[in-house]
């Protein structure tokens, strides 16, 4: 790995990291990577929601706000949303069959020309248009 190679990583590439799912070695791999400086990982402003939301339905708020937190303390760069965001994102989300959290995630991927760290089918239709690293699906 260069020094100059970015990642973003999807809202499902953590919870396979936090539920210890398969491919959560490869997301502790880039991580270990990022501490040491070779890689630089970014996540959307929205993957935090999804997080929370998800883990406030499946357990509780309590649980969310603790993964928040252990989130923030990685070693990557939380990247809100801005102008040239938002039109990426819109232009992915008009172009293609999308949610419009994956649309800031893809978009973040092309912004920083970072390659999507995912384990969610919905990204499939972008593969000729970002660079993809994918996880193994649910079974």
């Amino acid at each position: 790995m260069s020094g100059d190679k970015k990642y973003v990583l999807d809202t499902s590439a953590l919870f396979s990291l936090i539920e210890d799912e398969d491919g959560a070695d490869e997301v502790e791999r880039l991580l270990q990577s990022a501490e040491s400086g070779e890689i630089e990982i970014f996540i959307s402003f929205v993957t935090l929601t999804e997080v929370f939301y998800v883990t406030s339905q499946e357990r509780d708020e309590k649980t969310a706000l603790k993964r928040i937190n252990l989130i923030k303390r990685l070693k990557l760069t939380i990247v809100e949303s801005n102008e040239q965001i938002s039109i990426a994102a819109g232009k992915i989300k008009a172009a293609n069959k999308v949610s419009l959290a994956d649309s800031f995630v893809a978009a973040t991927s092309t912004t920083f020309k970072a390659v999507l760290v995912h384990k969610d089918p919905e990204f499939d239709c972008l593969s000729s248009k970002i660079t993809i690293l994918g996880l193994p699906y649910k079974k």
